[in-house]
């Protein structure tokens, strides 16, 4: 590893809020990015293609995806036959989008691959403004999950330092946007919807699409993607 350079690993969906989260690490923050992408048996698999290509337009050389078939524990509409639920954004409670423990079962492949590397950085999109109600999206634990794996690991045992950086923890959808864009992202490479068409197109009406869709509104920009009621 270069002296002096800080490496860090991005959990990278191929989503909004993971690109916006890895165009702040490389342009803002100036670190040397690891990404990873999850194959967890999630029905909108078209958003492991889209983060390669996005982590390939960041120049990102280590890309790696992490299959973990979390259709075994199943109980959520992204992992099982459950229907995802649509035109219900923000209605109070859990939806049932919610993938038990994603993010933690996330972090800690995550936090194994830092030490790898000799990452002192794991960066995430998580959002609390329109997290749409997941538990794992919330500072309270990320703060838990990084004294958990500074306990856990070889690294932090022996003094090595591990933090989580959630550039976008408090940020509205339309503020997370303008950032991207100010930071060169290209939203055209992104995918967020949970249910997909079968040619790839978002469906416009699950909770992800609405609040992506609200936030190009707020700004007054054109989304590039193309919904099929647009």
């Amino acid at each position: 590893m270069s002296t002096g350079v800080t490496h860090a690993v991005v959990l990278l969906s191929g989503g909004l809020d993971s690109s916006t989260a890895l165009a702040w690490a490389v342009r803002k923050m100036g670190w040397q990015c690891h990404t990873v992408a999850f194959d967890y048996g999630q029905r909108h698999r078209i958003e492991l293609d889209a983060s390669a290509a996005i982590a390939h337009s960041f120049g990102v050389t280590d890309h790696r995806v992490i299959s973990v078939d979390l259709r075994a524990i199943g109980h959520s509409a992204l992992t099982s036959a459950t229907p995802v639920p649509k035109d219900e954004a923000g209605h109070a409670g859990i939806p049932s989008t919610y993938v038990p423990a994603r993010n933690l079962i996330f972090l800690s492949l995550a936090a194994g691959l830092a030490e790898a590397v000799c990452a002192t950085r794991l960066v995430i999109g998580a959002n609390v403004v329109d997290y749409s109600g997941y538990p794992d999206c919330r500072q309270e634990f990320l703060d838990a999950f990084v004294r958990t794996a500074l306990l856990g690991t070889k690294a932090g045992s022996e003094g090595g330092d591990l933090q989580i950086a959630a550039p976008l923890i408090q940020l509205g959808k339309a503020e997370i946007i303008e950032l991207g864009l100010d930071l060169g992202l290209d939203y055209g490479l992104t995918r967020s919807c949970y249910d997909p068409l079968p040619g790839g197109s978002p469906c416009g009406h699950c909770d992800s699409c609405y609040y992506r869709r609200q936030g190009f509104e707020q700004l007054g920009r054109q989304d590039p993607l193309a919904y099929p009621d647009n």
